[in-house]
């Protein structure tokens, strides 16, 4: 799933190729991908792109006296870059392709999906806030005045374990399950900590894992073209999807956790003690 780093790449490499072009067409493929239906997607042609913006992990793309075309990639969705279109508008079918873009130079974007799970969203809307998952995105952890206070606020009397709190774009936005992975990986701690039992200096250590993992990645993104960037985020993780490998630390195997729709990835010698975690729904620590 594309996460904040990404996304944020994603903004940039939009900003640098939409910003002062025209939208000519708007095109949908999967219809399940629209998510609202007024204004229409038609409602976007023939308007300037002003603006790219990121909320979390949603992209915002915005015109000029117009409305603003808003996506969430999800877990499986992505968008590709093409200098020049193919001819002729595309078929529907079953593959991946769900929605293009097209602009005035001929240029655009492919929104696809892989996968059964079709979650890919594309709202049309007069402000990003009318988007029920932008208007209850938590702070973003990027922002200069997310400071330590702010953040130790957040997690006071929180009562989850620390990956599930990281995870909720409510409380902070934009991680998901590989950067909650290589955070806690780089504050030494297990995922199954609860929020509220941090001290003092572990809330501290925690911000600084956040704030640094985040913007490593962001830095590691930057300039890299859309299409590079899934390969590229892969290369930088130290702990996620890498079940089985040395940790790059200690050089203690890293293990995973799995759930129904998900796993998780940690090393025991840096975050549990070097107690392995139980490896089913709900896990605690093996006494």
């Amino acid at each position: 799933m594309p996460e904040l780093p990404e996304v944020e790449a994603l903004k940039d490499f939009l900003t640098e190729h939409l910003v002062g072009h025209e939208i000519v067409r708007v095109l949908p493929v999967a219809i399940s991908v629209l998510k609202t239906y007024d204004p229409p997607l038609s409602a976007l042609e023939g308007h300037e792109v002003a603006a790219v913006r990121r909320y979390g992990k949603f992209l915002d793309v915005g015109t000029a006296d117009g409305p603003h075309f808003v996506t969430h990639l999800a877990r499986a969705g992505w968008l590709h870059w093409k200098d020049r279109l193919p001819d002729g508008p595309p078929r529907p079918g079953k593959g991946p392709l769900a929605l293009r873009v097209a602009l005035e130079t001929g240029a655009g974007f492919d929104l696809t999906e892989a996968g059964t799970q079709k979650r890919l969203a594309v709202y049309v809307v007069g402000d990003p806030r009318e988007v029920q998952g932008i208007a209850r995105l938590g702070p973003d952890p990027l922002a200069d005045d997310f400071d330590e206070r702010r953040f130790t606020e957040l997690l006071a009397g929180e009562r989850r374990q620390l990956k599930g709190a990281l995870r909720d774009q409510s409380l902070i936005a934009g991680v998901g399950n590989a950067y909650s992975d290589e955070i806690l990986h780089a504050a030494k701690m297990s995922p199954f900590k609860l929020a509220a039992s941090l001290s003092e200096a572990e809330t501290e250590r925690l911000y600084a894992a956040l704030r640094d993992t985040l913007t490593e990645a962001v830095e590691r993104s930057r300039g890299v073209a859309a299409g590079r960037l899934k390969a590229e985020k892969k290369s930088g993780l130290r702990v996620h999807g890498r079940t089985g490998e040395p940790c790059p630390v200690c050089g203690d195997t890293i293990r995973e956790v799995s759930f129904s729709d998900s796993s998780l990835q940690y090393c025991p010698t840096c975050q549990t003690g070097g107690k392995p975690l139980a490896d089913r729904r709900l896990s605690r620590l093996l006494k």
